[in-house]
């Protein structure tokens, strides 16, 4: 992946409602050996302004992966993911969906918006922790993600 080669931390949006999850997400990549740096939102409205106005301004965040609930207050994770997905300056955003729903509506519904993944949200501090440990495994060292829209070859 390119920021390993650059030594850059990986910029991840956690659009969480739950304070208690907020911070357990954080801890378990506290952990990992890649550095990240998390930007939380409490809503979808709010992740959709994040996404949208980073491309408006070199001094607006910049994000490498999502992690997404689907619970959410104001604008759902699903319309979310659809927003994103049919956006073209976004669509090849990494977006794990990092919900508390086992619904399998909710998993196919989440792919059929093309997630890149789904994966349910751990009920303790250690499982939060295998579950960053395990993201960052597949995610940070082994997938290579795409570049930044300003920074893919013309």
């Amino acid at each position: 992946m390119s920021h390993q080669t650059s030594r850059e931390p990986i910029e991840i949006l956690l659009v969480e409602d739950n304070p208690g999850d907020v911070r357990l997400a954080q801890e378990a990549f506290r952990t990992v050996d890649v550095e990240t740096r998390f930007h939380t939102v409490s809503d979808g409205d709010e992740a959709l302004t994040v996404l949208q106005e980073r491309f408006a301004s070199e001094a607006s965040v910049h994000v490498d992966l999502v992690l997404l609930d689907l619970n959410l207050p104001r604008v759902s994770g699903f319309e979310v993911l659809e927003t994103i997905r049919n956006d073209p300056e976004l669509a090849s955003l990494p977006i794990l969906v990092l919900t508390s729903s086992k619904a399998s509506e909710d998993v196919a519904r989440s792919y059929d918006l093309c997630a890149n993944a789904y994966l349910t949200k751990p009920s303790g501090p250690d499982e939060f922790a295998s579950l960053g440990a395990a993201v960052e495994s597949f995610w940070m060292d082994e997938a290579m993600l795409p570049p930044a829209p300003s920074e893919a070859p013309s």
